[in-house]
């Protein structure tokens, strides 16, 4: 069939996308992104390591707390996850590499940094893989004369009438369709994306059946680079300079003062715990102004926004087809769900965006990104810049 070259993570998804791979007759070249700081050294696998060789020549982090694997991340690549990921590789017969990231995932870790210092939420994972993972996996591919390059996402690839188009995944709890929005089109038919098609309990059981080993791992869910404490720790600890530099007031939305932040990097938008405040009543984060380093908390009403801008649009349809698309829904955080709404497109600049929503959406952070659906197909997406306040002031995209 095709030579395919297949990120594996060392978790569940990768490991049966492999074997999904490999029953479809595939030729399969598997390859663990190590990007991680803090444990460069515990995940180093050399390539030119006969293929036979001890997968446990990395250390593993297991046979403690009574014998349970440790799961537990130690920087942006662990132990396990290397020696998981090449076991199952050796396993299947499937010739494997590791792709050294590191100078890479610094660019990462800076606009994480410096998102939360401009009062915007990142999202680190999103932008990874925009920027890193499939660039530099299409690279390797190229190098290696593959056609395909293939994850272990939770999205499916429709390919019909000579078109290759991104969809959700079956499995809507664990879809990350959002998350690949920003993929060059001209990428999308070499992609595959074999997990898509099953739910999660499904590919937990193949692995299960499949003697991988690794059925029960858990789910990566932490910023994967912040290994312990709070974000904005590490954002001090990569920024010394700005220690005390973000701190001010906590006040209303009618202005007044209710209380003192040490840093407004702390804080995002519709966060309601940790405020540090006591108001005898629910509020939440209504907006961060880096200018007066003030932080703006409200009821959950004053969270709702009828609409956004959003810029650095990438899109796998032409505004012809946005325009004429029948079920627009906008998603506006990665585990949510598209809200309806319509699209406007600068005409001389499509890589912006206004949205209007048909009810008001509460929660819109600046930083996130906003995938535009239509049902279940990804139309394309952009990162907000910031929430629409009232529909009469809104000047339109020209």
């Amino acid at each position: 069939m095709s030579r395919v070259v297949l990120a594996m993570s060392g978790g569940v998804d990768s490991s049966v996308a492999a074997h999904l791979l490999l029953r479809d007759g595939h030729e399969v070249i598997g390859v663990f992104m190590r990007h991680g700081e803090a444990s460069a050294a515990a995940c180093r696998i050399d390539s030119d390591e006969p293929q036979n060789a001890n997968p446990l020549n990395l250390p593993v982090l297991g046979d403690s707390a009574g014998g349970k694997r440790a799961d537990h991340k130690q920087g942006c690549c662990s132990a396990t996850d290397a020696a998981d990921a090449r076991r199952v590789a050796m396993s299947m017969g499937i010739p494997f590499y590791s792709l050294d990231l590191q100078e890479d995932f610094r660019k990462i870790v800076d606009y994480f940094v410096d998102d939360y210092l401009a009062a915007r939420t990142p999202n680190p994972c999103v932008k990874c893989n925009h920027w890193i993972k499939f660039g530099r996996l299409f690279d390797y591919a190229d190098g290696v004369d593959a056609e395909f390059v293939a994850t272990g996402h939770y999205a499916r690839m429709v390919h019909s009438n000579g078109r290759s188009e991104l969809h959700r995944g079956l499995d809507g709890h664990k879809d990350q369709s959002y998350a690949l929005f920003g993929i060059e089109p001209a990428r999308l038919p070499r992609m595959m994306l074999p997990v898509g098609d099953f739910t999660k309990p499904e590919i937990r059981e193949m692995a299960t059946s499949l003697g991988l080993g690794v059925s029960d791992k858990k789910d990566s869910q932490e910023i994967c680079f912040v290994t312990q404490g709070h974000h904005s720790d590490f954002v001090k600890s990569r920024r010394p300079e700005m220690v005390g530099a973000t701190a001010g007031e906590i006040v209303t939305t009618s202005g007044k003062v209710v209380g003192e932040h040490k840093g407004f990097e702390a804080f995002t938008i519709g966060q309601r715990k940790r405020l540090g405040v006591a108001m005898g009543e629910p509020h939440f984060v209504i907006r961060i102004e880096p200018d007066t380093r003030r932080v703006v908390i409200g009821r959950a009403e004053e969270l709702l926004r009828p609409g956004l801008i959003a810029d650095q649009c990438n899109w796998f349809v032409t505004s012809e087809e946005l325009a004429g698309a029948q079920s627009v829904g906008i998603q506006i955080r990665y585990n949510g769900q598209p809200h309806p709404g319509r699209v406007e497109i600068d005409a001389s600049d499509p890589t912006q965006m206004k949205v209007m929503f048909d009810e008001p959406q509460s929660a819109v952070a600046p930083g996130q990104a906003a995938v535009v659906y239509d049902g279940e197909r990804v139309l394309g997406g952009g990162w907000i810049t910031h929430a629409l306040d009232h529909v009469a002031t809104v000047p339109p995209i020209m």
